[in-house]
């Protein structure tokens, strides 16, 4: 191994002040979970372990680090909703990801306004300009590599329903710049906003 590249195996440790390996994979888009339980209770909470994984059906996912009130909403449910976090909004994302008990309802916790959904019965954010209704296709346990389970889960759902704000729509293109979107970095607190300075086109190749 060459002297200018710093080695490490995470089973031993990183050997840094702070863990890289989030600020690696990074920035992240947020996954802005609104979910409600059996009885109704609402829940809204940002997880940074987010994506989409498929074109058709359209599915994305989050991932859960232990068992939090969003992933046993879904499970319970069978519903989810995502929600576009942006610059405008990074405050009360940030609120919304108090430890607080089950029955606190992060939506006022962060003066955020639920919306109905239209086909899901989970409620959207009002405030987002955008937002996904999501079924849940799936839930996985993670693994390890020796098939040890880790208590971690990943929750895929598929996008049942999609609402975009008509001002982010210019000849009937997105303009991803325009949303103003927020990712998370590295570190204790570091985020990113995707701006239109920071674009470039590359076609693939033919």
């Amino acid at each position: 191994m060459h002297d200018d590249m710093h080695y490490y195996e995470p089973a031993q440790g990183h050997g840094l002040p702070h863990d890289p390996f989030n600020a690696i994979i990074a920035p992240r888009p947020i996954g802005w979970i609104s979910t409600q339980d059996a009885e109704g209770r609402l829940n809204l909470a940002p997880y940074s372990f987010f994506n989409g994984f498929n074109y058709t059906p359209p599915i994305i996912g989050f991932s859960s680090v232990s068992r939090k009130d969003s992933l046993n909403n879904a499970e319970a449910t069978g519903e989810f909703c995502w929600n576009l976090a942006t610059r405008p909004l990074a405050e009360a994302m940030n609120q919304s990801c108090a430890a607080v008990a089950p029955d606190v309802d992060e939506f006022a916790l962060s003066g955020l306004t639920p919306v109905a959904s239209r086909v899901v019965d989970v409620p959207r954010v009002l405030e987002s300009p955008v937002s996904f209704e999501c079924k849940v296709t799936q839930i996985i346990q993670l693994q390890g590599a020796d098939k040890a389970s880790v208590s971690s889960w990943l929750v895929l759902g598929e996008v049942v329903a999609v609402h975009i704000a008509k001002s982010l729509l210019v000849d009937g293109i997105y303009d991803t710049a325009a949303a103003e979107p927020i990712m998370r970095g590295g570190g204790p607190a570091d985020y990113f906003q995707l701006s239109r300075e920071a674009n470039f086109q590359m076609y693939r190749p033919r």
